[in-house]
């Protein structure tokens, strides 16, 4: 399957300080945070958030800040749809708790929204971050969510997008699936810790991309003061080759990228894993 990105698009990834106990405050800081970033490159046409920028990452208030995505009154979704209508954008809105009412399971979840400001696309957090790294970080999202039960890539008007959200990082087969499947880029939302993130923030990004040849984008939220849980930061932009195009420091800001055909179909003429691979020795992942 060949990658298609039928022209060149320019992405933004907001790195916003959100995640804090006001909701309202935290869409309308994204809010106001998407106008000036499209004032100042209104060619953009894909923006991204970050995971959880609506509301506390911490599993002992996901339940209380969840919405059912189809409530007509669901604060996040309504504000997400208006933002992604009034610049004509394809929104990929971070991520926000969701509630299922069919089960009241609640899930991580990340909604794609298109330029009319109609959901089409969402992705529910496949893998729950559950570590114990002794004397450093203790952290169960199962505690109170569920994990999604389904790789997800949506079409665009450029191309196809894959979707992740943060812990499905290190989690190759989805990026592969994606990838083979005929997706330009895999993006994360994602909060990796300050134990995490120096780590393997910038290595697995460079991983997915160079072991798919497409390009691989990560929007972290900025550093809250005072927050119990503290985001890495450092939303940055992998290219096909696993070039970092742009990193972001510990602080608010909006990396602009423009991702480039050209790159792809050079990266892979170069070095042609996407037609070398022994699928007649190993299995295909995305064959199912």
């Amino acid at each position: 399957m060949s990658y298609i990105l039928k022209s060149k698009v320019k992405v933004a990834l907001i790195q916003l300080v959100g995640s804090t106990p006001d909701k309202l405050a935290n869409l309308k800081h994204a809010k106001a945070l998407i106008d000036n970033a499209m004032q100042r490159e209104p060619e953009t046409k894909i923006v991204v958030l970050p995971e959880c920028f609506n509301s506390p990452y911490d599993v002992t208030q996901f339940a209380k800040y969840s919405e059912v995505i189809e409530d007509p009154e669901a604060p996040s979704v309504n504000i997400l749809k208006e933002i992604a209508k009034t610049h004509a954008i394809t929104l990929i809105g971070g991520s926000i708790p969701e509630r299922d009412p069919a089960n009241d399971n609640i899930y991580n979840t990340c909604l794609i929204i298109n330029e009319e400001g109609s959901i089409i696309a969402k992705h529910r957090k496949l893998h729950l971050f559950d570590i114990d790294i002794p004397n450093k970080i203790t952290f169960k999202e199962s505690i109170t969510l569920t994990g999604g039960d389904k790789v997800t890539m949506v079409d665009t008007k450029y191309g196809k997008i894959g979707v992740g959200i943060c812990y499905d990082l290190r989690f190759p087969e989805m990026a592969m699936i994606a990838a083979r499947k005929g997706a330009f880029a895999m993006i994360y939302p994602g909060a990796f810790n300050t134990v995490t993130g120096p780590l393997h923030w910038q290595l697995l990004a460079r991983a997915r991309s160079v072991d798919n040849q497409i390009y691989t984008l990560l929007c972290s939220p900025a550093r809250v003061p005072g927050s119990p849980y503290q985001a890495w930061g450092h939303s940055l932009c992998s290219d096909p080759s696993g070039k970092i195009l742009c990193e972001a420091d510990i602080n608010e800001e909006t990396l602009f990228i423009d991702l480039d055909p050209e790159v792809i179909e050079t990266t892979r003429g170069g070095i042609p894993i996407t037609t070398q691979r022994r699928f007649d020795v190993y299995p295909d992942v995305s064959s199912k």
